[in-house]
């Protein structure tokens, strides 16, 4: 199987967001990479399923509150940039303040 860079990036992502659903399922405090990861995976998979921009926006938002995450990762992350496979084509999703 032959597999794009691109196609590489986003299997990296979601193998990252596995891990880090699984500990924060145990209660362990996501860092800046896993929390990153999460929320980059929650918006690719929301662009596949057919919702919009402003839609994925707000959910980015919801996916991870500030006790899931550990000390000081929501002041380190004030934006996350995702490129996502819409029906319609690919799209910049900006979610501004993903940490609450």
């Amino acid at each position: 199987m032959e597999l794009s860079p691109r196609e590489k990036d986003k299997l990296l992502i979601f193998t990252a967001a596995l891990l880090a659903e699984r500990r924060k399922a145990r209660g362990v405090k996501l860092n800046y990479p896993e929390a990153v990861a999460l929320i980059s995976a929650e918006v690719m998979e929301g662009a596949r399923d057919g919702r919009t921009v402003a839609e994925l926006m707000a959910h980015g938002k919801t996916i991870l509150s500030s006790g899931d995450v550990m000390e000081g990762v929501p002041e380190m992350l004030h934006e996350i940039q995702v490129e996502a496979t819409f029906p319609d084509g690919t799209k910049l999703v900006t979610v501004h303040e993903p940490i609450v």
